[in-house]
Formats: C-alpha cells, structure tokens, sequence
C-alpha cells in the first residue's frame, strides 16, 4: 500500500464481526432504483452476497416508475443510459421513452434475481448507528442490524408543491407531474401547466394537440437544446445482437460526446458553452417568430446555467393558436382556475403541477443518527455535503449512492452509480483485509474536500451564468461536482484510504 494510502486504525471493544471473523457482512441496500438494481449486481459479482433491498413501493425502477406523465423521456442517449453488465440492443430510439426505461430497469432485476431479494412496500424510518453496526426499521416496525448501509435512495424523489394560496380549493383535477393521474382525460379540456422546465417542457408538447386550450405559467424562460431523436430500425437491432462489440463502443461514443460537450460548456470552458448557447438560440429564433413571444421565451442568463432541457416539442406546442404562455405571477388559485398578478382569471378544467423535486433530502426522511447522537438531518440544515458523494464523518459503514455533491448534471446517473459501488465494493475489500469493523471519512479530509469543492464551483457556468437554478441550496451555492467526469471516475477507481478514519475490533 502506498504511502498516500496508509490507514491509520482505531481500536473497539466490541465483539468481533465480519470482517475479523471472516463471515459474510450483512449488507442493507435501501432504494431499487437504478443504483439499488447495480449495487446488488455489483456486489455479488464481487463476492458479497448477504444482501436485503428494502423498496417503500410495489415496484422496482426509482424515478422511471414514479414518473408517467405524458412525453416523458430521457435526456441520455440510450445506449450510455445503460447498465454495462446489461447491455440492450432493443432500444427503441436514441433517447428513450419513460415506460420503455421502466420495462429495462424491471427486466433487468430480474435477470439477475434482484427483485428475489427486495423488501417491497417497506419504507426505512430509522437508522441507527451502535458501533460497528447499524439497527434499521422499517414502516411495519420490523427491526434488522445490518453491518453496511447502502442508501441506493436517488436525489430527486420528493415532489415539491409550490406555495401558492388557494391551491388546495381547486374543483378540477390537479396533481403534481410525478404523481400523475391517468383516470383523468385531458380531451377537449382546458388545461394549466404551472413551470417550464424540462418535465414541463415534455408534458407541454406530448398533450397540446389534445386539450381544448393549454396556458402554460412560466416563472423563468429556459434554454432547449433540440433533442435529435431516431428510432432504431429491426435491421440496427439484429445487428447489435450479433455483434455486441458495438453497444460498447455506442456507450463509449456517448460517454465522450456527452461528457465533453455539455460537461464542457458547465464547467467553464468558454468555446462549449458558446457552442450550447449558439443552438439554444438557433432552436428559438427556428421555432418562435411571434416577437412577444419570443421575448418571454428569451432567458436572461446564459445557456446550461440551469441544467440543460433537451426537448424538440415545447417550441411548436407554445406558439399553437390553443396554447398560451403566461408570465404574470400567480397570485392566488381559486375553485376554477388561476388568478394572476394582472388580475386575470384562467378558467381551468385541469391543474397539473410540474415544480420539480427537492433536492436536498437525499436519504432522508429516514431518521439517520450517526456515532454520538449525530443526526444527519440536523447536521445537513439543507446544505447536504458528504465526503466524494458518498459518505459522512460520524456515520460509519454508510455509504450513499449518488449522494450529495455528486455529478448528477446531464449525465447518465447509471454510469456515475456503477462508479460508486465499485468504490464502495473496495472499501469493503480494505476492511475485510485489514479485520476493519467501520469505517468513515476523517472530518479533516471531509472539511478539505469540501473547501475544495467551494472553491472550484465559483468557475462553473451554474455560477457564472447568472442563474438561479434547483441546484443551488441554503449556501447560495451549487450543491454540484465542480471538476469533470473523467476526474471524478479517476477518483472512484481507487480509494485513498488516508482520507478515512478505520475501526478495528479487539
């Protein structure tokens, strides 16, 4: 071991557990979305196999499953929105459609028996650290120890419902964008749409030829690059499925034109971001002629300073004769529609709700208590930080995929997820050479990181760019991996171990 890598060991007087004794540890995954779905296959792959998923709904498949409204889509290509250890030659189209994700992300549990072992409709309530393990609950009051916690839980799973007075004395049907109802026919009904980002965006042109008017109320115009969709002939398919050779090298493809282009433009590269801006612009003045318009549409800060929308439908969905973009502010909502600040009522039949996700929350709100009492919702205050995204000082043995000031920009978070657990899976490895029962960041190299991390993410355009965008939390700053994501795969290809402070048992 080098010497960047010495680890420095603290002793315990607990009894000896796995990685002293030699037993399999016992190892609690919480969330089977795509990160839940990987580390499982990750993990057994690398040997540990004592494994419990515990999913608080019917299902498995994250976001893909709660999410079903009309025109949902992925912004990553398909062949990089992937698992590599499942590699699909029958994607449909270049950027896939939610319910086809949906159907992968199902199969592919599976296949590698990931759905045996989940825990379905079992929500975690309660984390508790007694050293060197951890006591989980669940909803049902069930109580397990476990040895590793793994938070597989996602960053966007929260709907947020925005603050406007009356909302909840609206007659007609209304419901968040992730909690959509589809007993409710949008035929020939009028219906508001309150936000334009880019789950808005989607809904917006998949339902404007089929309602009887659409008002649209935007807050922020936001830029769209156009989404250069293409579907996949049955000839391209079979050819992938004889040669997969070439899914490897789609994935790959994808990984560098995603990674350098958008990854370029945030974090400061002036021709990138130049290159970004000047499609956004082109898309606009392309689609919008109506100058009124196109001023509202016109953001003023600049492209990919709030993430990127890709999405080819919104611009002819607005400037049909049926459609409306709004962009007084609310001021309240009544029994039949939206009064704005003019003073104008929208009559409404439908209220569909597109306001996003809080992004601060993470695990939470499963109570986390670390060594000492900590609890981690106090300790975050809604500025989550942890240490190379993926752990905290005083939680031992808590790992978090895609966890706070990870790069979750226009990435595919599959790629980022399979880094992770192959980061976690070697720490699992050092502790059971070394006879280590916990392990943990150090505070000090937590606090170094982090400052680096606040220094460097001034450069990015989520800065620079004159925004204010969901990434940004109570610091005022982006909660965002400043640096690119071949860095931050470098980093996840080898753990250096100075940075943790490791238990060992006596």
């Amino acid at each position: 071991m080098s010497a960047a890598n010495t680890i420095q060991i603290e002793e315990t007087s607990q009894a000896d557990g796995w990685a002293r004794t030699g037993h399999m540890p016992r190892i609690a995954i919480i969330g089977a979305g795509m990160s839940g779905i990987a580390s499982v296959v990750k993990l057994r792959e690398a040997g540990y196999t004592d494994l419990t998923v515990y999913e608080k709904t019917d299902r498995v498949g994250g976001t893909w499953r709660e999410n079903t409204y009309p025109g949902l889509s992925c912004d990553v290509p398909s062949y990089w929105y992937s698992f590599t250890f499942a590699p699909n030659p029958d994607w449909s189209h270049r950027f896939s459609y939610g319910p086809e994700i949906q159907a992968y992300m199902e199969k592919t549990a599976r296949d590698f028996g990931v759905t045996d072992i989940v825990q379905f409709n079992t929500p975690v309530t309660d984390l508790v650290y007694e050293a060197p393990r951890w006591r989980l609950t669940t909803g049902n009051g069930d109580e397990e120890i476990y040895d590793i916690v793994i938070s597989a839980t996602g960053v966007l799973h929260h709907p947020v419902m925005p603050d406007i007075p009356g909302l909840d004395d609206f007659e007609g049907d209304s419901f968040h964008s992730a909690r959509w109802d589809h007993s409710c026919s949008l035929e020939g009904k009028r219906v508001g749409v309150i936000g334009t980002g880019s789950t808005a965006a989607q809904i917006v042109g998949a339902i404007a030829d089929e309602v009887e008017h659409l008002s649209v109320f935007q807050r922020t115009a936001q830029w769209m690059v156009p989404l250069s969709q293409k579907a996949y002939s049955e000839p391209w398919k079979r050819t992938l499925r004889t040669f997969p050779f070439l899914h490897k090298l789609l994935y790959s493809f994808y990984y560098v034109l995603m990674t350098r282009g958008i990854g370029g433009a945030v974090l400061g590269d002036p021709k990138s971001q130049q290159r970004i801006q000047d499609m956004c612009e082109k898309n606009l003045h392309d689609h919008v002629k109506d100058p009124e318009l196109l001023e509202k549409l016109t953001p003023d800060y600049k492209a990919a300073c709030k993430r990127l929308v890709l999405c080819s439908d919104f611009y002819p969905a607005i400037t049909r004769d049926t459609t409306e973009l709004v962009t007084e502010g609310i001021e309240h909502i009544d029994a039949s529609g939206i009064v704005t600040a003019d003073g104008r009522h929208h009559d409404l039949d439908v209220l569909v709700v597109a306001t996003g996700f809080d992004p601060t929350r993470f695990i939470l709100p499963t109570r986390v208590v670390g060594e000492g009492g900590v609890d981690l919702e106090k300790l975050w205050d809604d500025m989550p930080r942890a240490h190379r995204a993926m752990s905290v000082p005083a939680f031992p043995n808590l790992w978090m995929i895609e966890g706070p000031t990870g790069p979750i920009g226009n990435l595919s978070l599959i790629t980022i997820s399979e880094w992770q657990i192959g980061y976690v899976i070697q720490c699992l490895d050092e502790m059971k050479r070394q006879g280590l029962e916990a392990i943990a960041p150090k505070q000090e190299a937590f606090d170094v990181y982090n400052a680096a991390m606040r220094e460097a993410v001034p450069n990015t355009i989520w800065v620079t760019g004159g925004c204010n965008s969901w990434y940004l939390d109570k610091t005022g700053l982006p909660n965002l991996y400043p640096w690119s994501a071949s860095r931050f795969r470098k980093e996840m290809k080898r753990p250096d171990f100075s940075e943790y402070r490791c238990i060992e048992e006596v």
